[in-house]
């Protein structure tokens, strides 16, 4: 059973969090890490866009500003996430690590396999999305808002139809970084003010539809008379699926010296920078 770091950051704010992910992905890539789990959450609450996405087309900056929401651009892609009640993953590890596969779909299967039996660790019947079926896709279909839980894509996982978690992933020097939400709470209200649309009319109709297809671990239990569960229960829950979905030990650690200095080095000139998160 091979061995990986569990790292377990806490809260940062969003250029942060953003470099200190690649800050992992370089150190690993050059054989100076093992393969990383890592968790952690956002202080400021933050709006994080994909990579492609238009800033300023599609978010409403000023009211992001207005509500003391932090902002990033992301270096994967996918859509706009709001980051609060909710508990984000990342893991990196090596294209060629045995048993993972080379095409992005089929590696976001792989990899995905710990979140759904974290799902199930919380007496939630997961189920992973295929899209394989014309009738699977028209069920998934999204109608065109910039929110990620808008739609599930290939081996994302939902529950009754409805999306409970969001991954992107980006491969740089040989290294795959998959990271993604899991939400405890949802505010798809808070979301939709924060973005951008053609008038009112279409904002609310995107807004019913995305509070259709999107949903969060506590909602889910409620509706089953469950108790909510707690950030730290969360975090125990899909530790132990990741290690069962890879067939991995975690071993809990800490971020070295290293990717600590790289980290500040990525917030100063990429995640913190205007140039970066407003580029497009």
């Amino acid at each position: 059973m091979n061995q990986w770091r569990w790292i377990r950051s806490g809260v940062g704010d969003p250029a942060v969090n953003m470099a200190v992910d690649e800050a992992i992905l370089i150190a690993h890539s050059e054989g100076k890490t093992a393969p990383t789990v890592r968790f952690y959450g956002w202080n400021p609450p933050s709006l994080s866009i994909g990579y492609f996405q238009k800033a300023t087309h599609e978010v409403d900056l000023e009211e992001v500003r207005r509500q003391g929401i932090g902002f990033v651009r992301r270096a994967t892609g996918g859509r706009a996430v709001l980051h609060d009640k909710e508990l984000t993953y990342s893991m990196i590890v090596a294209e060629d690590y045995p048993g993972l596969p080379k095409r992005v779909t089929e590696a976001y299967r792989v990899l995905s396999q710990g979140l759904l039996n974290g799902f199930l660790n919380l007496g939630l019947d997961a189920e992973m999305v295929t899209l394989a079926s014309e009738e699977e896709k028209a069920k998934y279909e999204s109608i065109g808002s910039a929110a990620c839980f808008d739609s599930p894509s290939w081996y994302e996982l939902v529950v009754e139809g409805r999306k409970v978690a969001g991954s992107a992933q980006v491969r740089q020097r040989e290294v795959v970084l998959q990271h993604g939400s899991i939400l405890l709470d949802m505010d798809a209200k808070q979301l939709f003010s924060l973005l951008k649309f053609r008038n009112d009319s279409v904002k609310e109709r995107l807004e019913r539809s995305f509070s259709s297809k999107a949903v969060a671990i506590n909602q889910l239990r409620q509706e089953r008379g469950l108790t909510p569960v707690k950030l730290e229960e969360v975090e125990q829950a899909f530790a132990r699926g990741i290690a069962e979905g890879m067939n991995i030990h975690l071993e809990e650690d800490e971020l070295s010296p290293y990717e600590l200095e790289l980290a500040e080095q990525l917030v100063r000139d990429k995640y913190g920078s205007d140039d970066w998160n407003f580029r497009r």
